[in-house]
């Protein structure tokens, strides 16, 4: 039997037993099936080549099979692939936290290790529960954010999703009821009266309840893939001063450069109380997450006397994940990031912005290495994905979106083709 026959073979049988995210057993979305990554291009396994839009999730930022990632792993793997990490340590955790205090605000200096970025954000959620449950202010366990937002989809984090907009209404009977203010407008130079009226209204009327505000600074992601203005997390900030409440910022879709700067929260220029970083942690080899606090929690945490994070994961700093971790920010910082990504926006703008003269097409905008075109209907997965790999090209929409997540490493042809792929599927949404 041929090892394409065997594909074939494995590829039904997969889509009769394997669960994909979000698809149904009953009617499992088209699959296809990959057999290498290089660079950024995926090869599937009837040999067609396909430029990489999403980045793997946004996690692939230095693209596939890199050597010096490589490298890292295999390194690390002559020594020990795991090891329990009660009671124990490692030389490639300690040497990532010291990377990762190193590169973020310096009032950051307590480190959590999680498996993955809804787990972080579990991660830090606890945090600011616990710490008011120390500190005698055990009343202190609601959350207050705002709407569009997404982060996760374990309980905790689908608790501060979008009740409405998002992916789990379902178990809106089910998760914990916590406030969610108007999303602050889609534009990056102004902020708007009446979201910011909302988020202080919510915070003068219910401080006494809330644990901590939770954000993703400046962009949100897959809640809609929306960019807000520096100011309102500005404000924000003043407002947690203010009224003595917890910031924790969401920066496992922004960390590592995705949005111009290092994190996000550096356009504002504030620093969040718990901080969350995940997928481009590892440059998309493996799954490893990072909840990164300040003095005032970590030891806050123990004013009871108890002093203990209860939470552990199995799987919790992992030496391999660690030691590639520490290789791609290595790779990223010794690299012409910013240099990339301002150049990748530039494109963006340039090819992305003819989109928006189409009948099919709500909104364009780009951020960084982010471009996003809006449609004004939810798309037909089964006749676009198909149609987008017939381009030659990988790209996942979702709801009304078709977006652009590429590895910084992308040259321009590259990007080109991801764009040009982007305007023929507007054209013919628009045509028909």
């Amino acid at each position: 039997m041929s090892q394409q026959s065997k594909q074939f073979l494995n590829t039904t049988f997969d889509r009769e037993h394997i669960w994909h995210p979000y698809t149904s057993m009953v009617d499992p979305s088209p699959l296809f099936p990959v057999v290498a990554a290089n660079g950024v291009y995926l090869q599937l396994e009837d040999g067609r080549q396909l430029v990489d839009g999403m980045s793997s999730w946004w996690a692939a930022i230095h693209g596939y099979n890199h050597p010096k990632l490589n490298s890292a792993i295999n390194r690390q793997l002559e020594s020990m692939a795991h090891v329990m990490f009660g009671g124990l340590t490692h030389q490639p955790a300690i040497e990532l936290a010291e990377r990762l205090i190193e590169i973020t605000d310096e009032s950051l200096q307590h480190i959590f290790f999680a498996d993955s970025g809804s787990v972080a954000v579990e991660v830090a959620i606890k945090m600011a529960i616990q710490y008011w449950h120390a500190n005698g202010r055990p009343e202190r366990q609601r959350l207050l954010t705002i709407r569009n937002g997404y982060h996760g989809d374990t309980f905790g984090a689908m608790a501060v999703c979008d009740p409405v907009n998002g992916m789990h209404q379902i178990f809106k009977g089910v998760l914990p009821e916590h406030l969610f203010a108007k999303a602050p407008q889609c534009h990056l130079s102004e902020v708007d009266d009446e979201s910011l009226q909302d988020i202080e209204r919510l915070i003068r009327e219910n401080h006494n309840e809330i644990a901590a505000v939770i954000l993703e600074p400046i962009v949100q992601g897959a809640g809609g893939m929306r960019f807000y203005s520096p100011q309102y997390l500005q404000r924000v900030r003043e407002l947690c001063d203010e009224y003595e409440l917890l910031l924790i910022m969401d920066e496992i879709a922004t960390g590592f450069g995705r949005t111009g700067t290092l994190f996000a929260y550096e356009q504002a220029g504030v620093a969040p109380d718990i901080l969350c970083l995940g997928k481009a942690l590892t440059g998309g080899y493996m799954s490893l997450a990072a909840v990164l606090t300040n003095r005032r929690i970590a030891h806050g945490i123990a004013g009871d006397g108890s002093g203990v994070l209860m939470h552990g994961p199995t799987f919790m700093a992992n030496p391999l994940a660690c030691s590639v971790a520490s290789a791609s920010i290595d790779l990223l910082l010794n690299s012409p990031w910013q240099q990339q990504v301002n150049t990748i926006e530039a494109q963006l703008k340039r090819e992305l912005a003819p989109c928006i003269s189409w009948g099919a097409v709500k909104d364009v905008r780009i951020k960084g290495a982010i471009g996003v075109v809006e449609l004004k209907q939810p798309v037909d997965m089964a006749w676009i994905q198909p149609r987008l790999v017939e381009l030659g090209v990988w790209i996942r929409p979702f709801g009304k979106l078709l977006y652009l997540m590429p590895p910084f490493i992308i040259e321009s042809d590259e990007l080109s083709k991801l764009t040009m792929a982007i305007c023929t599927v507007v054209e013919e949404l628009s045509q028909n």
